[in-house]
């Protein structure tokens, strides 16, 4: 039996890398199962001797985890749908319209992915507060409104290599440009929706600074929560039961992952492609 070698280094790099990434989740799930005094154990216990499957209950009942999850799931939600729509609208015009300065207000769209969060901090906190929005989703909302420029660039690249002679046949039967993206574009955009819904929900159910800045206690998020709530009587933290939260946490992205898994590889390998 003739061994491809290429093929044979190639699959061994994929397994130790795939290793390599999943590392960390794996010591978070140990984690998860030990005793408070495994984990200040030294030399390093990487097992646990007897299973803590209770800790994951005890971290659900510690805080009130279902109300928490459902307040970022609530946020992640919101932002997701809205920037989705908004930022295919927007990568729309920018693929299929002509207007004067199209070309440098793109580029000045894009050079906004350089900006650090941190700069429009206290700007953002300022509008919201005047607003009285603060302690509401509505931030989330009119962030969702406003588009994302990464998620524009996806949508632009995939609208862009769709034929022209679709547009053309609707334009010769009366439709209009808002009708050609609802009707015919859109619909045939899955693969980029896939991918801007698993994106934008990724980044909302795991941001800690807006809800922090924006929330109060009873409203924010379990991002924000596991790291404050689970502590002893004298203060110091339970940090197995944050692993066990820090387990569940993690599911719903990964489940929405799971399921659009193949639309958001479509999405991301074609977005670039005439």
């Amino acid at each position: 039996m003739k061994i491809n070698t290429p093929r044979l280094a190639l699959y061994t790099a994929l397994v130790l890398i795939t290793g390599l990434l999943l590392g960390p989740f794996g010591w978070l799930i140990l984690t998860a199962l030990k005793a408070p005094d495994e984990l200040a154990a030294l030399p390093i216990r990487w097992l646990p001797e007897n299973f803590q499957w209770h800790n994951f209950g005890d971290a659900w009942d510690f805080i009130n985890y279902l109300g928490y999850a459902r307040n970022s799931l609530i946020i992640a939600t919101i932002y997701a749908v809205t920037v989705t729509i908004a930022s295919a609208w927007v990568g729309f015009g920018f693929a299929r319209l002509s207007a004067p300065g199209k070309r440098p207000m793109f580029g000045l769209l894009l050079s906004t992915m350089m900006l650090p969060q941190i700069i429009t901090l206290i700007p953002t906190y300022l509008v919201f507060a005047r607003l009285g929005m603060v302690n509401t989703y509505w931030p989330w909302v009119l962030w969702g409104l406003s588009g994302a420029p990464f998620l524009i660039f996806l949508f632009r690249q995939f609208f862009v290599g769709m034929p022209r002679e679709l547009e053309e046949a609707a334009i010769v039967d009366g439709c209009s440009y808002t009708g050609i993206f609802f009707r015919i574009f859109l619909p045939q955009s899955w693969p980029a929706i896939a991918a801007s819904l698993v994106i934008s929900f990724g980044w909302t159910w795991g941001d800690f600074i807006a809800p922090t800045l924006l929330l109060s206690q009873d409203k924010t998020t379990l991002a924000v929560i596991l790291t404050t709530a689970y502590r002893d009587a004298a203060g110091n933290p339970l940090n197995n039961l944050v692993a066990a939260g820090a387990v569940m946490y993690v599911l719903p992205p990964l489940l929405l992952f799971l399921v659009a898994q193949r639309g958001f590889v479509a999405g991301i390998s074609t977005s670039g492609l005439k």
